[in-house]
């Protein structure tokens, strides 16, 4: 879709020269709330006729989810993701410190709004800390005649005199599905290209919280030009470009249309099967040097959280969100609808159970044992919530010949990092992470009766579901994109119990009630993706 270039699209704020407060306005608004187009987007795949009913699941979720996050109070993901502003000088507008002033508004909004830090930074190379400001932010500016990418759209439409901006929080689940190839001519064929789609697309996986929108750029004057133009289309810089070829960079329809076959026939789906695992793409083509030819594919997920804005001399316009998704046409419809499936589905199937954690590990594995892949599960109790940071401490004592501690052997893992509990409340916003960063301890942790059943996202790597077949555990997944959902209607208590300084990645115990969560991989080693 084209997009639209008037100011209408915008809120006006007279008389806002500070950049500070323009980076403070635009992370607000789009750590809480989307789009217009994007909702619609969501809204039009839950009510599509070929979706299936875990789509319409995942996709009624991500609605709910939106409609709390508009509030205010908790962030739409809980990886409220590294500051990412680019920005287009137009003119004679001046900016000597940019840089300065949009840090300090990063600084102040991801404060004051408990928003994640999940920055860490280097005290050696091996070592690092958590600076507990999520800076540095990554900041480009760029004159509007001479980017090192192509120029967007809705930059060259700006007034004359005025600094345009693409601001974004990137999470770290999507930024890790980036894939760069340095290619040649060679790949320049449809049917090589196709063929090449097709295998980086499914490579996607579901970890990076699906529905996506794709982003595919080939060409490129040097690899930085490539990779910069990768990450701008994904953030809907792009969404303006012309299909007609030209020397600079245009958009290839017949292969987003590609893309978005290739997507839907995988049978990921929005994350547990179906049709819909891209809600758009965008194919960029670039001129290149004749010895190479870069390549790169790469995803925004369901937590597309991107804002353009234009600072003139008389004030700032910010591009506009919905402060109320429910009143959106459709919205109510897929929610409703996909409830009603559920409700349906849940008395009718044998499959769906109630598992109570307490404790006592084994008692969870008895309630699982004849739990296949697919099988819905209700979870309640206390969950261990612990990810990257935790598990390497785990391992350090496993290294040293130290035992592991008594808790993680009593309770399922969940892999996750909430963002900064808002005052008065239980928890900050609360999601699953990737799963598969932590396949590299199977053996390690399953081997001592650790990690006998854990909760994430996305598909796990082959010995992962070796270790569960070995070891008789169960991986269970529930939605991702969903966070402030989760923290508000599915948590009642939470408790830090170990390794408080590691900040988001502190080891908690966190008491749930009437989690969705699915059977990812049984004790047979059966997986669920692999079907």
């Amino acid at each position: 879709m084209q997009e639209q270039n008037s100011l209408s699209d915008f809120d006006y704020f007279p008389a806002e020269k500070s950049l500070s407060k323009v980076a403070e306005k635009a992370f607000s608004r789009l750590s809480f709330t989307f789009t217009k187009e994007h909702l619609e987007a969501i809204i039009h795949s839950a009510l599509s006729p070929d979706a299936s009913d875990n789509d319409r699941y995942v996709l009624a979720c991500i609605l709910k989810n939106a409609q709390v996050a508009s509030q205010g109070v908790y962030p739409l993901c809980q990886d409220t993701g590294i500051a990412n502003i680019f920005a287009w000088k137009k003119g004679s507008f001046a900016s000597e410190n940019a840089f300065k002033e949009l840090t300090e508004g990063v600084r102040k909004i991801y404060d004051e709004k408990k928003l994640r830090f999940s920055t860490t930074v280097p005290s050696s190379f091996y070592e690092e800390f958590d600076p507990k400001n999520n800076l540095p932010a990554q900041i480009s500016i760029f004159d509007s005649d001479c980017a090192l990418a192509p120029t967007p759209s809705f930059v060259k439409d700006a007034p004359q005199d005025s600094l345009s901006f693409l601001f974004c929080a990137k999470g770290g689940g999507s930024s890790n599905k980036t894939s760069f190839i340095q290619g040649t001519k060679a790949f320049l064929t449809k049917e090589r290209f196709s063929a090449l789609m097709k295998e980086e697309l499914e490579h996607f996986g579901t970890s990076a919280c699906p529905p996506y929108t794709i982003a595919i750029v080939a060409g490129g004057l040097s690899p930085e030009q490539n990779l910069l133009a990768l990450k701008l289309a994904s953030m809907g810089a792009y969404d303006g470009m012309t299909y007609k070829a030209n020397e600079y960079g245009f958009r290839d329809k017949e292969l987003e249309e590609l893309a978005i076959k290739i997507a839907s026939e995988s049978g990921y789906g929005s994350q547990f099967g179906g049709k819909k695992f891209a809600l758009s793409a965008i194919v960029v083509r670039l001129p290149r040097h004749g010895a190479s030819c870069p390549i790169s594919f790469g995803v925004s997920c369901s937590a597309h959280r991107n804002l353009k804005a234009i600072l003139t001399k008389e004030g700032l316009y910010l591009q506009k969100t919905v402060a109320n998704p429910s009143e959106l046409e459709g919205f109510e419809k897929a929610v409703a609808q996909a409830e009603k499936n559920a409700k349906n589905e849940g008395a009718k199937a044998q499959n769906e159970r109630i598992v109570t954690s307490e404790g006592n590990i084994s008692s969870v594995l008895e309630t699982l044992d004849t739990a296949k892949p697919g099988d819905r599960i209700i979870l309640n109790g206390k969950i261990l919530v612990a990810r990257d940071a935790a598990h390497a401490r785990w391992q350090k004592l496993i290294d040293a010949g130290q035992p592991l501690p008594e808790y993680t052997k009593k309770y399922p893992i969940c892999y996750a990092g909430p963002a900064r509990t808002p005052e008065g409340k239980i928890i900050g916003s609360f999601g699953p992470t990737t799963a598969g960063r932590m396949d590299v301890y199977a053996e390690s942790l399953m081997s001592r009766g650790a990690a006998r059943v854990t909760l994430a996202k996305g598909n796990r790597s082959k010995g992962w579901t070796t270790a569960c077949k070995k070891y008789g555990s169960f991986y269970l997944g529930t939605p991702g994109g969903i966070a402030a959902l989760i923290a508000s209607e599915y948590i009642v208590r939470q408790e830090i119990i170990d390794y408080e300084e590691l900040g988001m990645e502190a080891v908690r115990l966190v008491e749930v009630q009437n989690l969705p969560c699915f059977v990812i991989t049984n004790k047979n080693g059966e997986d669920f993706y692999e079907r």
